[in-house]
């Protein structure tokens, strides 16, 4: 009995990405005193403890929340600071609190997904092979009854994230979590406890201020002239440190903004906002300043104009990005490129590591002239949970090591600022059918076409709207005359011989003056064999009168 065919699952439509919806620029502040210093860490402190105090009562009111609580906390943190710092907390917290709850969310489905799985392969015998697409039983009885414990532990968890979840209750630690479990064993992590210490103090400061539209220079907390001066409107405890009128510190340090220095100053130059955060970095000593502001109403380009110029079809894998160019008509052009990239080491490591790949990508995009780079929407959550792929520690490794989300994120931004866009395909089948239909095609004598690379063929004609497998080749005897070359068909390597050939200016010969040859391509004129004139009726011209 023949074993019947795989349902394949509909393919998501095409779209294009929206660009980022802010900017966000860095910058060091030099030459603070040692004056500024204290003064940065004396606010950071005490707006640290009001937002920590803040944070804790918007947990408190849970699904009780209302624009009344919110007013009542702001008008709370005014009387100890003043009402941009109330509300830059408050605006603070309530992310803090979204971000908690969106993640919570997730962590549920994570542990549905997770029980319905292990309730599938529990419920089939032991040792039964797995039909297409889905798990078979477990391989031994030992096995069996380890996940049926395992089934038990995430139940009682999922119960409990969920009574959570539907009283509204969020964990959130201000200054991380990673970073609070490292106060328990800080020789892991290369620090001494004084170090510690520090860091965990400069991870809860609060020096973050929200731009106004309409007021100077689009802050008014913390304030940057177009010539560099950094001035902090002091809370209304340290005022007596203030150094300039109206309750504000003025700091030695200036700021230039080397990158994106002009667009900066012409937002606050128009008074236009502009939030800033400061922060310090503990391990070197040294302080910045964080400038982002939002963009509104970025011009869409429709995905039939990214389609007339071609496509780069990027394969993301966990160690390199496999692209290749497509030219409008979905063929594939010129050579693969691979551009690698090592994730191992610490986040600012691997961080650096993906923009100098998308930075050689997007380069290579440039030349080639393409408009837009197509990408897959990844999201391993479900399908390739721990609860399916258990015994396979090296695939969900690998699964795990691909960096989709910052990926994604740092593509988008760097796309829109060299003016490509980012087309996004359903993942489903490109690497399976990219290996069947363009990896052997692909492959010469010099080249091995890897199966990445094929896969990135696949996306590129996916986002242009193209089937993936390549033409069927006709039969043998629909590819020629019954099985032989056509009588009329040119020899290769003649070009043009099918049409008439184009007159020459000139002179042909020596004894062939300048305009003879009229009549070259027109046969009738000719009188040649075969021709109709050849059949035409003939007749004697009369003779003069006057012979």
């Amino acid at each position: 009995m023949a074993e019947p065919k795989k349902v394949l699952r509909a393919i998501g439509r095409t779209f294009v990405a929206d660009g980022p919806s802010g900017v966000s620029i860095r910058d060091r502040l030099k030459g603070l005193t040692a004056e500024d210093e204290k003064v940065l860490r004396l606010v950071g402190a005490h707006m640290g403890r009001l937002a920590s105090v803040d944070l804790k009562a918007r947990c408190d009111d849970a699904l009780k929340h209302s624009t009344d609580t919110w007013a009542h906390r702001k008008r709370e943190l005014t009387s100890v600071s003043s009402s941009r710092w109330a509300g830059s907390v408050t605006t603070s917290t309530h992310d803090q609190w979204g971000l908690s709850r969106r993640a919570q969310h997730a962590h549920l489905q994570s542990l549905d997904a997770g029980i319905r799985m292990l309730r599938h392969r529990l419920s089939l015998p032991v040792g039964e092979k797995g039909s297409r697409g889905k798990p078979g039983g477990y391989r031994s009885r030992h096995e069996w009854f380890t996940k049926s414990r395992r089934l038990a532990v995430l139940e009682d968890r999922c119960e409990r994230v969920r009574a959570e979840r539907e009283a509204g209750r969020v964990s959130v630690v201000r200054g991380g979590r990673k970073l609070l479990n490292t106060r328990h064993n800080p020789a892991a992590a290369q620090l001494t406890d004084t170090q510690w210490q520090e860091r965990w103090e400069a991870a809860r400061w609060f020096l973050n201020a929200d731009g106004e539209s309409g007021k100077r220079y689009g802050n008014e907390t913390i304030r940057v002239t177009p010539d560099g001066e950094v001035s902090v409107k002091l809370p209304a405890p340290l005022t007596g440190l203030a150094n300039a009128k109206h309750g504000r510190y003025v700091l030695a340090a200036g700021l230039t903004f080397p990158h994106r220095g002009e667009e900066w100053r012409d937002r606050i130059e128009a008074n236009r906002a502009v939030a800033y955060r400061i922060h310090l970095d503990t391990a070197s000593g040294r302080w910045y300043l964080d400038a982002s502001w939002t963009r509104k109403d970025l011009p869409v380009v429709p995905l039939d104009t990214l389609r007339a110029h071609g496509v780069i079809g990027v394969d993301t894998n966990a160690d390199h990005l496999a692209a290749w160019q497509l030219d409008a008509h979905g063929n594939p052009v010129g050579a693969p490129h691979r551009f690698d990239y090592d994730l191992s080491g610490a986040a600012t490591h691997r961080d650096a590591q993906l923009r100098h790949a998308l930075t050689h990508l997007l380069h290579w995009a440039k030349a080639t002239g393409a408009r837009a780079i197509a990408i897959e929407d990844l999201d391993f959550t479900d399908f390739k949970s721990r609860e399916k792929h258990g015994r396979k520690k090296r695939f969900r490794q690998l699964i795990s090591g691909i960096p989709t989300g910052k990926l994604r994120a740092r593509l988008l931004s760097m796309c829109a600022e060299a003016g490509l866009g980012v087309i996004v395909v359903d993942p489903a089948y490109t690497s399976m059918w990219g290996a069947q239909h363009w990896q052997t095609p692909l492959t010469t004598t010099s080249r091995k076409t890897s199966r990445h690379a094929a896969a990135s063929v696949a996306i590129g004609r996916r986002s242009l709207g193209h089937r993936i497998r390549r033409r069927t080749t006709p039969p043998r005897q629909h590819q020629s005359d019954a099985g032989g070359h056509r009588t009329a068909q040119a020899r290769p390597g003649t070009r043009e011989s099918e049409g008439n050939r184009p007159r020459v200016p000139g002179p042909r010969t020596r004894s062939d003056g300048a305009g003879r040859g009229r009549n070259a391509v027109d046969q009738n004129a000719q009188n040649r064999s075969g021709r109709s004139a050849e059949h035409e009726f003939w007749h004697q011209d009369s003779l003069p009168l006057s012979l």
